[in-house]
């Protein structure tokens, strides 16, 4: 569920600065997450636990990159930016609790908040991150309930709002802990698995939005389904990236489904004989490169997928960003090396 990944910065980041409409929300990412960051410091404040100082690359806008197309949703929304930025911090709040249950059901740990924690002590801190979150998120409604702008019975009903709104997600990750038996179609992956794994997790930003502010509904129906297009399609170059780590786990993979039930090619022979002899290669994050004829089919469904999302998130006079975005994604999710000879 966390796509993007931490790889240094490069030429391709500096995307977001040549485009001002987007670099704009610099100030805004820097407020909401100073906000959550405060929060949690406070919270902690005498505890056996204590925060460490953000590093600058904590509020970079290329760390961000999901939170600013959130914000850009709430501005062509009509949000203030004091909204806008509650928002933001609310979004980091779930995004340390799905980033931390990630950590736990994938034996890694991707940091949400730099404690004084051990280094090796990362289950904990994975705990720790979806336990602080869960706490700065309530503190974030409270303080809106204190300055007037919500009410106790909004309290309650944001506070169980954004629960429901990572539990589809949650409960289809529930369903892959024991490890798959059969894999399902391509298609059926995209219907039954990913919709709930990611694509509907992409809409969590809105949940609140659309329980607390007057927008009208096709505006958040048009909104969201964009979000869920880009969630479809980042969680297909996620099983680009991810599909000998997925084999090896038995968890559901769009790619390896597009090689299984593939009728016409040798790709399904060479992946049973890649299964029997579990190689432990270096760089099995290529290893869809093995699989040309499912490669570029998948390709086909994520720049699908990217394209309707960012075509029906921008507003016209900002489609020119709509490539430049897509581009920084594949790169940002290291699926770039699979894009090679297939049509954009």
């Amino acid at each position: 569920m966390n796509h993007v990944r931490r790889n240094q910065p490069t030429d391709g980041d500096e995307t977001l600065r040549t485009f001002g409409s987007l670099s704009t929300f610099g100030d805004e990412i820097h407020e909401a997450l100073s906000l959550y960051w405060s929060s949690a410091e406070k919270i902690l404040l005498d505890s056996d636990v204590q925060l460490c100082p953000p590093r600058p690359e904590y509020f970079a806008i290329e760390s961000n990159l999901f939170s600013t197309l959130f914000l850009y949703s709430y501005l062509q929304a009509g949000m203030t930016r004091p909204r806008r930025v509650f928002y933001a911090a609310v979004n980091q709040c779930l995004r340390g609790m799905v980033t931390g249950c990630d950590n736990l059901l994938d034996d890694e740990y991707k940091q949400t908040l730099d404690t004084d924690l051990p280094a090796e002590g990362t289950r904990f801190r994975s705990v720790l991150d979806i336990m602080a979150s869960d706490r700065v998120l309530f503190d974030l409604l409270i303080d809106n309930h204190q300055r007037g702008e919500l009410t106790a019975d909004q309290v309650r009903a944001a506070s169980s709002a954004s629960l429901h709104g990572l539990l589809s997600s949650g409960a289809q990750e529930a369903g892959e802990e024991a490890g798959i038996t059969h894999r399902l179609p391509p298609d059926e992956v995209l219907r039954v698995v990913h919709h709930y794994k990611t694509g509907l997790l992409f809409q969590c930003p809105w949940t609140l939005p659309a329980l607390l502010e007057d927008i009208d509904v096709g505006t958040i129906d048009r909104t969201t389904q964009a979000l869920y297009q880009l969630g479809m399609g980042c969680q297909v170059l996620d099983d680009m990236v991810d599909l000998a780590s997925d084999l090896r786990m038995k968890r559901h993979n769009y790619a390896a489904s597009l090689i299984c039930h593939d009728t016409d090619s040798a790709e399904p022979a060479r992946l049973q004989d890649w299964l029997r002899e579990l190689p432990a290669s270096e760089d099995e994050a290529g290893l869809l490169l093995a699989f040309p004829r499912a490669r570029q089919r998948a390709v086909m469904t994520a720049r699908d997928y990217l394209e309707a999302g960012t075509r029906d998130l921008f507003a016209k006079e900002h489609r020119q960003l709509a490539q430049p975005i897509i581009e920084l994604l594949i790169e940002r999710i290291g699926a770039d090396r699979f894009m090679l000879d297939t049509v954009a």
